[in-house]
């Protein structure tokens, strides 16, 4: 191989390298999960050089694949229907686990969006799964401009970054339950210590105390939680008025 073409290769494995590093270091930057994923498919088109790059969500309850995140300006693509399982060519990738490489998607009669193909002059497609554990969780799209043959180096970057969008992903949702695990205690504690002022003050067992907190909660609408909040604030008033 000529020495031209060894350094042009070896710029754009570093490019590659320090795309990755990128994205890596996104993760760990406490980002919302959609400025993440934003970034992954902005890093993902600069990297690969692509016209439009997309990352697909599988809709578990609808077995659809829903456009999470896209750095396209095409209105068309961006109000593409969404793609069920075992249609098209994402909803293939999804479906089997499996990456799809297609020369020409204006050619390949299992690309469903023809009309936007031609519209916004698309080529070449590499699609990739995104997947935990065997369970595929959405897809990463990769479009060209031109017609253009995915060599093996750029096919493993786009798996790397269709990884990295998992890592993401999956830490968003850890992040979320632990959230909700928290708030749920907090929960519980704010609700045991409004039931002890409501017991004491009214001379009522604990238990009856309960059950006149969720039925306020039942006829006003509001979360136990809140009705809990009002009468410790309550409580507090009188305290504060007291001293």
């Amino acid at each position: 191989m000529p020495k031209s073409k060894r350094k042009i290769g070896y710029q754009i494995y570093l490019k590659q390298i320090e795309a990755l590093a990128k994205v890596a270091n996104l993760i760990t930057s406490g980002l919302y999960l959609e400025e993440l994923l934003r970034l992954i498919v902005n890093v993902t088109a600069e990297v690969m050089n692509s016209k439009i790059s997309s990352l697909m969500l599988l809709d578990p309850d609808k077995k659809e694949l829903v456009v999470r995140a896209t750095q396209s300006i095409s209105e068309a693509y961006n109000k593409k229907p969404n793609v069920k399982l075992k249609e098209g060519i994402a909803g293939l990738v999804a479906q089997d686990n499996k990456p799809i490489y297609v020369l020409d998607v204006k050619k390949d009669s299992r690309y469903l969006n023809q009309d936007i193909a031609k519209k916004e002059g698309l080529y070449s497609l590499a699609s990739v799964p995104l997947a935990v554990k065997g369970r595929v969780i959405g897809v990463l799209n990769c479009y060209t401009s031109k017609k253009h043959k995915f060599t093996k180096p750029e096919l493993d970057v786009l798996v790397a970054l269709a990884n990295q969008a998992v890592v993401a992903i999956e830490n968003a949702e850890l992040d979320l339950r632990a959230r909700s695990a928290e708030e749920a205690l907090t929960t519980r504690k704010l609700i045991e210590r409004a039931k002890d002022i409501l017991s004491q003050e009214a001379n009522i067992l604990p238990s009856e105390a309960y059950r006149l907190i969720q039925k306020q909660s039942m006829d006003s609408r509001k979360s136990m939680r809140e009705i809990a909040e009002a009468i410790i604030l309550t409580k507090d008033i009188k305290e504060k008025k007291v001293q």
